[in-house]
């Protein structure tokens, strides 16, 4: 029999909580993933993926990763970009999506599809300097241990190699950011009734934004592990952030 759920707060703590929650977070909510993005962004997601593709600039005969790549919207957009894209997840049930849509629909203009595989952020399956480019949507502040995934991401980097980060921002300013994570709790907490029968399945969102860094200190942490040229803007009104980096020559 299984025991009392841990409190949603109590479970992101720590690192050992915080990886075993957003699993099973993401392995309830797969089938589900495209729409409650769109839901929850005023059918901005998608704009705000293409945005971060076209600040990568991915090249033909690049080789290009996208890591937390859900069911593959990035992914398939760098190529499209003409870069051979590998696109990662750690939930099964997202990578057997993104393999559908591979499927059925060949990214127009390449070859070939995105490579998909599961694999964990913080222990990439990949040797020194395999990669071009490396992307994430909404996948740094899901780790649960930050530094130890960008050390990951700036090994598999080659030397000169950009990373490209598009995440959920902590507003600055008090009033603001009380009313934005109010917003996203209650219809997190709708979305997660209706589609689940459980209110906390969206709630880890404005609960891990709560206690992520600012887009300054988010760029300060890539510097501190040796990222190069860290910077970050704020999007949407500075309620997302987009951050890049380089790994040196």
């Amino acid at each position: 029999m299984a025991g009392p759920r841990v409190p949603l707060r109590q479970a992101l703590a720590t690192p050992g909580g915080k990886r075993e929650y957003t699993r099973r977070v993401f392995a309830t909510i797969a089938d589900r993933y495209d729409l409650v993005n769109v839901l929850l962004s005023f059918n901005r997601d998608r704009a705000w993926k293409r945005r971060l593709v076209e600040r990568a600039r991915a090249r033909t005969g690049e080789v290009a990763l996208d890591l937390a790549c859900g069911t593959g919207d990035i992914a398939f957009a760098l190529a499209r970009e003409g870069a051979s894209a590998v696109g990662l997840d750690v939930t099964p049930r997202m990578i057997d999506l993104a393999r559908r849509k591979a499927g059925c629909r060949p990214t127009a203009g390449t070859s070939c599809s995105p490579h998909f595989l599961v694999g964990d952020m913080m222990a990439l399956p990949f040797h020194d300097a395999t990669f071009d480019l490396v992307t994430t949507g909404y996948g740094i502040r899901n780790v649960p241990d930050m530094r130890v995934s960008l050390r990951e991401i700036l090994r598999v980097l080659k030397p000169g190699g950009r990373f490209f980060s598009l995440d959920f921002n902590r507003p600055g300013n008090g009033l603001v950011r009380g009313a934005y994570l109010a917003y996203l709790a209650v219809v997190g907490a709708a979305i997660g009734w209706i589609f689940h029968r459980d209110p906390d399945t969206y709630r880890y969102i404005p609960e891990t934004i709560r206690v992520h860094p600012s887009g300054a200190a988010v760029a300060a942490l890539f510097a501190s592990v040796g990222f190069e040229n860290a910077a970050y803007e704020p999007v949407f009104g500075g309620f997302m952030a987009m951050h890049c980096a380089t790994k040196g020559r």
